[in-house]
């Protein structure tokens, strides 16, 4: 296990742009949906039941494909990119939303951006090419493989990153008492373990039958969140 390399890609403070989005809670307490600690924690509970799931059996599914590239550098550069390529097909037919679409590679991007500084490798280079950049479960699951992490360790952060960042967004958007969130978080961290281990044991199914959850008032929020002219949070 890199221990480290596992903090530095789960630390909050890694500069992927991740703290430039809300994950949609910007939008739900412009709704009134969310307007105190009660209401953060059932909010953080539905992204662990329909993004969680998703977000971490793509990062799995991804960092074992590009663990299996690093082991068979023989492979042509066809064969190569085919996972990802289907990878890329299938979470984006499970992002309804065109925001939230964007958002997710643009995160994407900037996280691919950061993994190669910080871990430089070859894999990289077989992520499919999109002008907006790759979707972030497949960054993730990528970097994650190029600092050596396990795949379960790929899809704990990616299960963790579901929850980190609408936790702090909401710190600032509803001067919520920082500790309390941590406390929140702290309490949600079985539900968390659960999920990153579920998906880890799907990483070797076919992209077609990874999870599929959606969240439809997530998806109508994230495309009028996008309409705003004033806003704190990308997304």
């Amino acid at each position: 296990m890199h221990r480290t390399a596992y903090l530095l890609l789960a630390d909050g403070r890694f500069p992927s742009g991740g703290h430039a989005h809300s994950s949609g809670l910007e939008a739900a307490v412009a709704a009134g949906r969310v307007t105190d600690l009660a209401g953060l924690e059932s909010f953080l509970h539905g992204r662990l039941c329909y993004a969680a799931p998703v977000t971490a059996a793509f990062t799995a599914a991804t960092h074992l494909s590009a663990t299996r590239m690093g082991r068979a550098p023989s492979s042509t550069e066809s064969d190569v990119k085919v996972p990802f390529l289907s990878l890329d097909r299938e979470l984006e037919a499970r992002t309804v939303s065109p925001a939230l679409r964007l958002a997710s590679r643009r995160q994407g991007k900037a996280l691919l951006r950061a993994g190669r500084n910080t871990w430089p490798s070859e894999l990289y280079g077989h992520l499919p090419k999109h002008p907006d950049g790759p979707h972030q479960p497949l960054a993730l699951g990528v970097t994650a493989a190029a600092a050596g992490l396990s795949t379960e360790e790929a899809a704990q952060i990616a299960a963790y990153g579901v929850l980190t960042g609408p936790a702090s967004a909401a710190v600032r958007l509803l001067g919520l008492d920082p500790y309390r969130v941590q406390h929140l978080l702290a309490r949600m961290a079985g539900e968390c373990d659960e999920i990153a281990a579920a998906a880890a044991a799907v990483a070797h199914k076919s992209p077609q039958e990874l999870p599929a959850h959606a969240a439809p008032l997530a998806d109508i929020s994230a495309e009028l969140h996008a309409t705003w002219e004033v806003r704190l949070f990308a997304s």
